[in-house]
């Protein structure tokens, strides 16, 4: 059993765990179903199938007074640049040791990049990190949760209306989370070109709340820096620390009565 907290952090009763709590720790499948899950996001890239070989040139074959195309580089297409009589001039074109030619192994169009993993595997791999989540030894690694009394942190479904900012600082400010909402609302500037392509500002991976209802919630706390998920659409990711045990996940009560 755990205590469920009210938005006042009073006790406002207890409910049991899910069977999911108990799961026993296997970093490997975590990492696996996380690196599976993250493939998917993985963006194509190919030059055009046509980089480097728009050019006119040619390689002939037969042998000719002024031209030949027998040993040595001389099997390169050339592109004739000009021709008058036996008197020509030439560069080579479309082979890949040639001046603006095509590359020579490029990266297919057709390769995929997405890693498969098993239904089941991937269930377990959601089984592990909510299990992770509830011991203290593992989550106070990544977060700052002296604040906190015990693990996992249940509040009650009265949260799921709260519409404002502030009513939602001040709920998981009063429950022992205020010096983690310090740690994760800060942010910091990218080194590199990446200030440059839309993402100057960079933030630590902060809290998941889990509910059944995120219409008003997912509103109240995006400028907190916290993940509001439905418990039906968890991921890999979602409870699990870019695949290690220990993400800090805050449930409802009614998502933690539903969780399968």
């Amino acid at each position: 059993m755990v205590i469920v907290l009210s938005i006042d952090n009073k006790k406002a009763g207890e409910v049991k765990l899910p069977d999911a709590f108990s799961q026993q720790l296997n970093e490997k499948v975590l990492k696996r179903a996380y690196l599976a899950e993250e493939s998917e996001n993985f963006q194509l890239k190919y030059p055009d199938p046509l980089a480097g070989m728009r050019k006119s040139a040619e390689l002939t074959k037969r042998r000719r007074s002024y031209k030949t195309t027998y040993g040595g580089n001389t099997r390169t297409p050339k592109k004739t640049l000009q021709h008058v009589g036996s008197h020509f001039s030439y560069v080579g074109a479309v082979a890949p040791n040639t001046v603006g030619g095509r590359e020579a192994h490029p990266p297919k169009a057709e390769r995929r990049l997405v890693k498969k993993i098993n239904k089941q595997e991937r269930q377990l791999a959601i089984r592990i990190g909510i299990a992770g989540s509830a011991k203290k030894e593992l989550v106070s690694k990544f977060h700052k949760i002296d604040g906190l009394n015990e693990l996992p942190l249940v509040l009650e479904d009265k949260i799921n209306v709260l519409e404002k900012t502030k009513d939602a600082l001040k709920v998981l400010a009063g429950v022992g989370l205020s010096v983690e909402l310090d740690r994760v609302m800060k942010r910091s500037i990218r080194a590199g070109k990446g200030k440059l392509r839309g993402r100057k500002y960079k933030r630590k991976l902060g809290i998941v709340l889990v509910t059944t209802d995120d219409s008003k919630l997912k509103r109240a706390v995006s400028n907190l820096n916290v993940m509001v998920k439905k418990v039906n659409s968890l991921s890999v990711s979602d409870v699990s620390q870019a695949g290690k045990p220990g993400r800090l996940v805050v449930w409802t009560k009614s998502a933690l009565e539903g969780l399968k």
